[in-house]
């Protein structure tokens, strides 16, 4: 399809870590496709979330935060954060309106220096903000850098994402309809049902486990008798002190972690779903090449 006047494009939404990416993908996408957690640096991957509407389609794509790399997996994260810029028609960097400033933006500004690309600063969670500090703040980056737009939202509440939206599409050039108007991600299912069940040992450990488990699905099925789907997955730690957290006292966390993933899981496939959830250990797993490729990690793919 390439209607005359049809606009789309691809926008790349990059930020320090916990600024709100996932939680603005999710909002304006309406479908739970990036994971959300109150701890730095849970999105690992691009995360494409597409919006479609009768004039537009833009494909974002959600970034790992821009942190200091401190393994290979963090190298990796940062690798694909830079390699996106250089992919699409709009960067959205967007900060967090609570933290304010810090050095982390700092680095940002000084990779969308090297870029041509056109910047749109995104000052998320006004909501929490006095309007005396929102303007303090927003005047502290507009003297770092010449931002095509400025746009203050609440990912959360919602509060002018529609205005952004707007905004955006100016921006977009005339193209195709790269997705068919009912896709909302472009990747896999197996993806997004190992990034749901991640998200939900984060919530539920808390500090107990950082940053050191991954999720590999092992089988999903559809069997003949019935239309439930089955899905055989692996939570994968470093430490034997992680694999006891995560399964709980008599599997008690492990079976919360399974009950709250298939609500999910199910919301997304549509159908009923049979979880089993396995935890394994494998010590320094971040920082093996050949494990990160197992758990779909491929630096030749960006």
């Amino acid at each position: 399809m390439n209607n005359k006047g049809f606009k789309s494009g691809f926008v790349s939404i990059i930020g320090r870590p916990n600024v709100g990416k996932s939680t603005f993908l999710n909002r304006v996408i309406g479908q739970k496709i990036a994971i959300m957690s109150d701890k730095p640096q849970t999105t690992r991957n691009k995360i494409q979330g597409v919006y479609t509407e009768n004039e537009a389609q833009i494909v974002f794509i959600d970034t790992p935060g821009i942190h200091k790399p401190k393994h290979k997996l963090g190298d990796f994260m940062m690798k694909i954060a830079q390699n996106t810029l250089k992919e699409v028609d709009i960067i959205m960097f967007m900060v967090n309106a609570v933290e304010g400033w810090g050095r982390g933006d700092e680095f940002i500004i000084e990779k969308l220096k090297q870029t041509n690309t056109p910047v749109f600063l995104v000052v998320n969670k006004i909501d929490q903000v006095h309007p005396d500090e929102l303007l303090l703040f927003i005047d502290k980056y507009r003297s770092l850098y010449d931002f095509k737009e400025i746009v203050p939202i609440s990912a959360l509440e919602g509060n002018n994402v529609e205005t952004l939206l707007e905004t955006l599409k100016k921006y977009l050039p005339e193209g195709p309809q790269y997705y068919p108007a009912d896709q909302v991600t472009d990747h896999p299912e197996r993806f997004i049902i190992a990034e749901l069940i991640r998200e939900k040992v984060l919530h539920l450990t808390r500090e107990e486990i950082p940053h050191s488990i991954a999720v590999g699905i092992d089988a999903i099925q559809k069997r003949e008798s019935g239309n439930a789907v089955y899905v055989n997955a692996t939570i994968i730690v470093e430490r034997d002190s992680q694999k006891g957290i995560v399964i709980g006292k008599q599997g008690s966390m492990l079976k919360e972690v399974g009950k709250r993933a298939r609500v999910d899981i199910e919301a997304l496939l549509g159908s009923k779903v049979f979880l089993e959830l396995w935890v394994k250990v494998q010590k320094d797993w971040r920082n093996k090449a050949s494990q990160l490729r197992d758990l779909g990690f491929r630096e030749d793919e960006y």
